[in-house]
């Protein structure tokens, strides 16, 4: 097989190939054995761990593409079922488009209350002309998109990407509905990925939730930093360049082995690399600083849309590096915060902008590049 090189192999965004994929040969191994073996699954870690390459790549292995229809669905975004049901539609057709009009028209055929909204040219290639207000009946959709999956000619395998997005709907009974679709459709297995680790485990572990002991458990944990250092030798020499022993170790180390944050130093230090040169530590505070510089106005200014108390409690934060009981008294007067059930509000409002991070006691900024920002202001 011709392997295309492209010009940065250190992909920060989408999927590529296996080729520029890191590791993670063993939890591929796990999703696609629980998926094949009828496996509903949640798929649990920090953002930007890698819980949607994973999936797209798992998607890419022939043990699924070949024998199964695969959907993934983002609802990050989604405020309401309505607009989760208008994702769910759009992202089934845009899978389906490949496949040709006889895919989509035997989804048509099932989902009636979508036909209107989706139109053909004269060489059978399919468009979506939805708006989400076009959903005028979501929960009649839905149960629609499930029989669609229950008859498919394949078996279909459907991620939904930040799950947890659900239970902050305007409707409360949303959790309760999917499961009983879930539970019917005999044709299909889910995984449901979610990054807010506390609100996934709350779904999916209570007893008192509607998923409750309905899924396997699976939490995606930092590639090896062995890994890591293997790959990024490997495609550095491919294009004629190198990188010296301890760079990835010290980025793997300030970052917590999260794997955007790798991917992004290393795509940023390939990038300023010529060819035929050696990455060194010392290029490490560069990259950083060019990467930060770059995002310096759009930082400035989610620090301007801050009231004064979030602002300081979130600048607070990013100099501790990682927060713990940020309402006890210690942590009020190192920083010159008001009373707790100040910071304890300030933090809420943080938490629901997601700005910050909360896991186990522990606060941290989400973009740890906006906290290297603030760090050195």
């Amino acid at each position: 097989m011709l392997v295309v090189m492209i010009e940065n192999p250190f992909i920060t965004y989408g999927y590529e190939s296996p080729e520029y994929f890191c590791d993670r040969e063993a939890e591929a191994e796990q999703l696609m054995s629980l998926l094949v073996n009828g496996n509903h699954t949640a798929l649990i870690s920090p953002r930007r761990m890698g819980k949607t390459g994973l999936i797209r790549h798992c998607f890419a292995n022939p043990r699924l593409s070949e024998h199964y229809y695969t959907f993934l669905i983002d609802i990050y975004a989604t405020k309401t079922l309505q607009d989760m049901v208008y994702q769910l539609g759009h992202g089934i057709v845009r899978r389906l488009k490949p496949r040709g009009q006889a895919a989509i028209d035997k989804f048509l055929q099932v989902v009636t209350s979508l036909r209107t909204g989706i139109s053909f040219d004269g060489q059978g290639n399919a468009s979506w002309n939805l708006g989400i207000g076009d959903i005028k009946s979501p929960v009649f959709t839905l149960e629609e998109i499930f029989s669609y999956l229950q008859s498919a000619e394949r078996p279909c395998v459907v991620a939904i990407d930040e799950f947890q997005t659900i239970s902050q709907y305007q409707e409360s009974n949303v959790e309760a509905m999917l499961r009983t679709y879930v539970q019917q459709c005999r044709n299909a297995v889910f995984v449901f990925s979610g990054s807010q680790q506390s609100m996934m485990s709350e779904m999916f572990s209570s007893p008192a939730r509607p998923f409750y002991q309905s899924v396997s458990l699976m939490f995606l944990k930092p590639v090896p930093l062995e890994a890591y250092e293997d790959f990024a030798k490997k495609h550095f020499l491919d294009y004629g360049k190198e990188i010296a022993d301890g760079v990835v170790g010290t980025i793997y180390e300030r970052f917590d082995g999260i794997t955007w944050y790798i991917q992004k130093m290393l795509n940023q230090l390939f990038a300023i690399t010529p060819k035929g040169y050696t990455v060194s530590l010392a290029d490490i505070d560069k990259a950083e600083s060019q990467i930060v510089h770059q995002n310096e106005e759009a930082y400035k200014d989610m620090l301007f849309q801050l009231t004064t108390k979030q602002r300081d409690l979130f600048i607070a934060i990013s100099k501790e590096g990682k927060a713990s009981q940020i309402t006890g008294s210690s942590f009020l007067k190192r920083h010159h915060l008001p009373s707790a059930s100040s910071v304890q509000k300030a933090a809420s409002i943080l938490l629901a902008k997601q700005l910050l991070t909360h896991y186990q006691g522990v606060y941290e900024l989400y973009d740890k590049f906006m906290a290297t920002w603030l760090r050195r202001s």
